[in-house]
């Protein structure tokens, strides 16, 4: 949560609505100079090889590692997590950059192709600049997700975080910049309209990670220049429970997958379909887990859920959850009124399609549960959506599981799981949760021009 002048930003607890900390705003007449520096460090930095690039970025981890708990910290007050998931984004980011930076080398290494008549080596090259905008929501994770892979590509980045959470993003940029050659990675702060003018400059790809209706902007915007563009936009998840599930399994991930961070993570479960045979003892179980949550300041001892990052983002669930109540959805549990920023965590039953909470996205803490007379209607409504980020099939039959997973227009399903795939697996929305994707062999690809060099065979 912050508030703003046209100097200064401000990051606002949202448990407790008092300053944590501010960061100066970069005025967007200095967004072309930096870029235009961004453009002139990247000669030589795209010069380097990938692996040189690469072990520059190593030394990071053990930098982030020995963060971990302030870090977390930071996060918990910036943004609102609970200490432990925060302090746990913490570590496992530092816990990823070896692998990841193993992956991406593997990734952009030349290939070798032959013909009767010609030899070509296929390069992974550099575009230039990167413009990377990211979320609050996973505030130093994500900026590693994307400004790694630009990094190693040999892009410069000029990265813009949220403004909800700019010290986090101040935090990644001080670590990262310790091990890296002046102006590689540079960092603006500001709101839509920094990002706006970042999108407008002279970057050569753009990295976005956020709502949909930021990345059709991003997307118009970037067209004239014909610019290229990575998008992770949000999601409306469904989770698909068939009549030969187990309930209790089910219901776990139901629970955790809907209410983790309050619900505000992008592949957050916001519809869940479950077939008539077994709906009642699915709804009794997900409910008397929802129970057990403590609702509270992240920092607190105990508190299983904290607030949502912002006033308006509360707003935005209420009224949501209003709506669907005047449409005929029922309470099983929750919507009971909080101060401050808090939102109690709320299961919906009764539903139906023609209710707007089924298609517009929550991005907060509700459950919502509609019945089904067999896998076929689940699917045609778990596919009645714009989105297409996540998905979830719970069976014990992994034959008939894994039709229905076919069937679904997700671009991640798992089964009996979270949508998160094996290692080396991409981060891939379908429809319009994705433009592009990132992560994986071909998802680090995305950051690089690919190009051809060829010669005939003597």
């Amino acid at each position: 949560m912050t508030t703003a002048t046209s100097t200064i930003l401000e990051s606002i607890n949202p448990a407790t609505n008092e300053s944590i900390g501010s960061v100066p705003v970069t005025p967007v007449d200095r967004i072309d100079a930096i870029v235009a520096h961004a453009h002139a460090v990247q000669k030589s930095w795209g010069a380097m090889t990938v692996a040189e690039r690469a072990d520059m970025l190593r030394p990071a981890a053990k930098a982030i590692e020995a963060r971990a708990e302030e870090l977390g910290a930071l996060m918990t007050a910036e943004m609102g997590k609970p200490t432990g998931e925060g302090q746990g984004e913490a570590a496992y980011a530092a816990s990823c950059v070896p692998g990841l930076l193993d992956s991406i080398v593997e990734a952009l290494s030349p290939e070798a192709l032959e013909d009767k008549a010609v030899e070509t080596t296929l390069y992974y090259d550099p575009f230039g600049v990167c413009g990377v905008i990211t979320p609050w929501n996973f505030p130093f994770l994500m900026p590693q997700q994307t400004v790694l892979p630009a990094l190693v590509a040999g892009n410069t980045v000029v990265m813009k975080p949220s403004e909800e959470t700019p010290l986090t993003g101040q935090a990644f940029a001080d670590i990262y910049n310790e091990f890296l050659p002046e102006g590689v990675l540079q960092i603006i702060h500001g709101d839509g309209e920094q990002g706006r003018v970042l999108v407008q400059s002279d970057v050569n790809l753009i990295a976005f990670v956020g709502s949909r209706a930021t990345g059709q902007h991003i997307l118009q915007s970037a067209g004239g220049g014909l610019k290229r563009v990575i998008l992770e936009l949000g999601g409306k998840d469904p989770m698909i429970v068939l009549d030969d599930a187990d309930v209790d399994e089910a219901a776990d991930f139901a629970v955790f997958n809907s209410f983790r961070n309050c619900g505000q993570v992008c592949v957050s479960t916001e519809r869940i379909y479950v077939e008539d045979g077994i709906a009642d003892k699915f709804e009794q179980a997900v409910i008397k887990r929802v129970g057990d949550f403590v609702v509270g300041n992240g920092a607190d001892d105990g508190t299983t859920h904290g607030p949502m990052v912002s006033a308006r983002q509360k707003r935005i669930v209420i009224e949501q959850l209003e709506t669907a109540k005047q449409q005929g959805a029922v309470v099983a549990h929750g919507d009971t009124p909080m101060d401050g920023n808090f939102v109690a965590p709320t299961v919906l039953t009764g539903l139906n399609h023609d209710m707007d909470i089924m298609h517009a996205e929550t991005f907060g803490p509700v459950a919502c549960i509609m019945r089904v007379q067999d896998e076929t209607q689940a699917v045609e409504l778990a596919n009645d959506t714009p989105y297409g980020l996540g998905a979830a099939v719970f069976s014990t039959d992994m034959e008939r599981a894994g039709n229905v997973a076919r069937r679904m227009t997700a671009g991640m399903i798992g089964i009996n799981k979270g949508c998160g795939g094996a290692k080396g697996s991409p981060w891939v929305g379908a429809q319009q949760s994705g433009y592009g994707f990132h992560g994986g062999t071909h998802g680090h690809r995305q950051f690089t021009q690919v190009r051809i060099v060829s010669v005939p065979k003597s």
